[in-house]
């Protein structure tokens, strides 16, 4: 799982695919935080991608970097915990500009039954499960 973290944070950003209906959504993201053992991201209640993931919490990530790409797919679960929003933000604090622990929107969510898999095209794929 860290090396799953420290790709999506060497990346910088990555994309999010959710399902909205029967369609799918994708968007770039740049958070990625570990936290009591899980792997968290996050995002505000007031979007669209918070809306489908309370629809459809199975999502997948993919990144890409130096020649080799991590796609990330699982179930996400919110942690509704202030803990969990203050942790989020003490490791992203250029979000605190947008987003407060007790803003009623700020939202994190840590991944479930999460397979990871590391590919290129020069090295065999890698699998990770969490």
């Amino acid at each position: 799982m860290e090396r799953v973290c420290k790709f999506l944070k060497d990346a910088e950003t990555y994309y999010l695919a959710t399902v909205d209906g029967n369609r799918p959504r994708v968007r770039p993201f740049g958070t990625a935080h570990i936290f009591e053992g899980r792997l968290y991201i996050q995002t505000g209640r007031k979007k669209e991608v918070s809306r489908q993931i309370a629809a459809n919490p199975n999502v997948e990530i993919c990144a890409f970097k130096d020649g080799e790409w991590l796609r990330l797919s699982g179930e996400l679960v919110e942690d509704d915990r202030r803990e969990a929003r203050v942790s989020m933000l003490d490791a992203y604090p250029e979000l605190k500009a947008m987003y407060d622990p007790d803003d009623g929107n700020t939202q994190v969510f840590y991944f479930k039954n999460a397979t990871a898999v590391f590919s290129s095209f020069t090295k065999p794929q890698e699998v990770i499960e969490f």
